[in-house]
């Protein structure tokens, strides 16, 4: 089942996840929790059709900057019109693989969020690769969001058997350079746990 499950969504799953479960999900209140501030620079690792990034766009302001990733087109086309409607300027969104090697500088980044993606990932064991590129691109310090699903049974969300608990999470990115510095619920059904890179 689990394969079955991730052959069809792989990481894409956040647009999917979004479309379908969008409302249960209160990107506000998240990003509330990382604590964004005005002149941030935050990449969307998995932005799907932009919940977060468009709301992100509003807090970080003129003097900020969203680069919004995923590798469905169809999000990402969706997303550009948005921004387009809306007349957004301070969106870049990108047709690309996070488990691969993005074209954004290192430590440049204030903040990365993946939301409703890890656990698609961990089992297509491409959580460390992802999550090593997240570490190359903050800045000292910066910060990483992980918004995932609660380990329960649901609907909404992937089966209980992928989803990964806040203490899992902090196992796989304690790995790869990172501190947890809290966890947060987001309503229902979501976690946030917020992690900061540790300097070398």
């Amino acid at each position: 089942m689990n394969n079955e499950f991730e052959k069809k969504h792989r990481h894409v799953d956040s647009g999917h996840f979004r479309g379908k479960f969008g409302s249960f999900l209160d990107a506000e209140t998240a990003l509330r929790e990382i604590g964004l501030k005005t002149g941030d620079t935050l990449l969307d690792a998995g932005c799907g059709e932009g919940r977060f990034s468009i709301p992100v766009s509003e807090i970080v302001g003129d003097s900020g900057k969203v680069y919004a990733f995923d590798i469905s087109e169809e999000s990402i086309n969706s997303l550009k019109e948005e921004i387009k409607k809306r007349n957004i300027k301070n969106i870049e969104a990108f047709i690309g693989d996070i488990t691969k090697k993005l074209p954004i500088k290192d430590g440049s980044i204030d903040v990365c969020l993946m939301a409703n993606i890890l656990h698609g990932l961990v089992v297509n064991k491409e959580g460390g690769s992802t999550i090593k590129g997240m570490f190359r691109v903050l800045k000292p310090n910066g910060i990483l969001a992980v918004v995932d699903f609660k380990k329960i049974d649901g609907p909404p969300g992937p089966p209980l058997s992928i989803r990964l608990a806040p203490k899992e999470v902090e196992e796989i990115t304690g790995k790869y350079g990172f501190k947890k510095k809290r966890v947060a619920e987001i309503g229902e059904y979501h976690y946030v746990v917020i992690f900061v890179k540790k300097a070398k």
